[in-house]
């Protein structure tokens, strides 16, 4: 029931976050929409959308580059030579952050969740890899978690400690030409204020202040994450597709944890800076969330005043 929940926050999020464009609506769309999609409207977005150009096939564990080919000729020759690309559609319907929130009260519910999340990068945007860094520093937690109090992240050993959340998780989402960097939390309904100041503390402070010593943690439990993700034929040829479709080629281990391990405390507190400083959040809030401050409290707290 909480996955399904996590689920519906964060399509609130993407509908608050990106509104009036494409990606503020959800995959399956309205419930409307799904009883009038007729043959023609299927074969249309078939038409448009798997062109030759816009399609990647990979395959990875004991194949053979030659039969794969074979494979491909036979299989693959109805596919649409519609010469809209990507960049194109996104043009049409660019993704334009708006600060803003949505607030569900569901006083039956025994947890409140919600998201706090700003305009993060684009797949090919340079500080990209920071905003993965800066996830990792931020962690995720859970009250069952082995780790407990003594995880490393500062934020979820400030949640463990106090015991004002039954879990968070830092996301950072890319899309084409925007993304999503924040925080989801779950947490009883008296916990929200202290809930809601630790993340926005924590968060503002990739501005001002970062250690060494935390970037080298979340730079190397990056790259295990990384390692641990992409383990198996099937994440590998998944982890091909991705990268050809998001950055035109394939990007080896070597080159992605040297991106990686060039970010240090200075870049954190740049990409900060540019992503969250004195920025508009967007807010999704869902259950018996009447304690969660409101909207001008966070964004408040975007900054810190110092003399």
């Amino acid at each position: 029931m909480e996955g399904h929940a996590e689920e519906v926050v964060f399509d609130h999020l993407h509908a608050t976050a990106f509104q009036y464009t494409p990606l503020g609506r959800t995959i399956l769309g309205p419930a409307e929409n799904i009883r009038k999609i007729s043959k023609k409207n299927i074969e249309d977005y078939i038409a448009t959308h798997y062109a030759t150009h816009r399609v990647v096939i990979s395959a990875a564990g004991a194949v053979k580059h030659e039969d794969i080919v074979e494979q491909v000729k036979k299989l693959f020759t109805k596919l649409s030579s519609n010469p809209a690309t990507t960049s194109q559609l996104v043009a049409d319907e660019p993704a334009i952050f708006t600060g803003s929130e949505v607030r569900i009260i569901d006083d039956d519910k025994p947890l409140a969740q919600f998201a706090v999340a700003f305009s993060g990068a684009s797949w090919t945007d340079p500080d990209s890899i920071a905003l993965m860094v800066m996830q990792s520093m931020l962690g995720s937690w859970t009250k069952n978690a082995g780790d407990g109090k003594h995880t490393g992240s500062e934020l979820a050993q400030r949640v463990a400690i106090n015991e004002i959340a039954e879990s968070l998780m830092a996301f950072n989402t890319n899309y084409k030409d925007t993304g999503l960097f924040g925080v989801y939390a779950v947490a009883k309904p008296d916990c929200l204020d202290d809930l809601a100041y630790s993340i926005m503390y924590e968060m503002s402070k990739l501005c001002y202040r970062v250690s060494e010593a935390d970037v080298t943690r979340a730079r190397n439990q990056l790259k295990s994450s990384l390692l641990l993700h992409i383990d198996g034929t099937s994440p590998v040829a998944e982890d091909i597709g991705r990268q050809l479709i998001t950055y035109g080629r394939r990007i080896p281990f070597a080159e992605l944890f040297a991106r990686i391990d060039a970010v240090d405390a200075r870049t954190v507190k740049r990409v900060a800076n540019r992503f969250i400083f004195d920025r508009d959040p967007a807010i999704a809030a869902m259950g018996p969330i009447q304690s969660l401050p409101d909207y001008n409290w966070f964004r408040r707290r975007t900054y810190w005043l110092r003399y």
